[in-house]
């Protein structure tokens, strides 16, 4: 059994070989295959990091401080944390005097703003991947027509070819990447939403320790 003669060319070439048959487009195609591994790795990083500094009993600790009315030993404890809804937590509180809410909210802002980061990069990878991809089947396409435009077929098999097995290997290329990248972007995507949900709980928890810490002293 023969293979087709795209199939059999794709098929037949080292991962360099295929490289160099997939035409320059491969060179864009492969810078946005470093960015978005390094866009994965820096996330990695920065997400295992965070995680190993979560205090979470901490944060208890703090509104329990607030609920008792003192809350320069919540900041106190805060301070010496590593956990950043404990920081939200200490810079909305020392800065209560003027807002508690748009303290708390700025605050929040620049912590989700550090989970967002590498996200962006990561999504425009996995939409640009397929277009350089689908651009190299294009050209390749061209050279296949302008191939057999020349008269004789079976002297021009080797360019007609060429020009098949350029167009797959492009969009199988473009293709791989967005589909690898895919998995750790809603990874990303989820722990954002996490932390988002993390914030917004110390929010609603602070909000009702104040209250309810105002309603003791009345």
């Amino acid at each position: 059994m023969h293979l087709p003669l795209p199939l059999a060319f794709v098929m037949g070439q080292t991962p360099m070989e295929l490289f160099v048959h997939g035409g320059w487009i491969m060179w864009p195609i492969l810078l946005t295959s470093f960015v978005a591994v390094t866009a994965v790795v820096e996330r990695c990083i920065f997400l295992l990091g965070e995680n190993s500094r979560r205090q979470p009993e901490r944060v208890e600790q703090i509104l329990e401080k607030v609920e008792q009315g003192d809350i320069d030993a919540a900041v106190g404890l805060g301070d010496k944390s590593t956990d950043y809804v404990a920081r939200i937590l200490v810079y909305a509180l020392t800065h209560r005097e003027h807002s508690l809410t748009n303290a708390f909210t700025r605050a929040a802002n620049q912590e989700l703003t550090r989970y967002q980061r590498g996200i962006a990069v990561l999504d425009t990878c996995i939409t640009l991947a397929p277009l350089l991809g689908l651009l190299g089947t294009v050209l390749g396409m061209m050279n296949t027509f302008g191939a057999l435009g020349e008269g004789d077929i079976s002297a021009n098999a080797g360019a007609i070819t060429g020009g098949v097995g350029e167009a797959l290997i492009a969009v199988a290329a473009g293709l791989l990447i967005s589909i690898t990248a895919l998995l750790p972007f809603n990874v990303l995507n989820v722990r954002l939403e996490q932390a988002r949900h993390n914030i917004t709980d110390a929010a609603n928890a602070l909000e009702l320790t104040m209250k309810k810490r105002a309603a003791a002293v009345l």
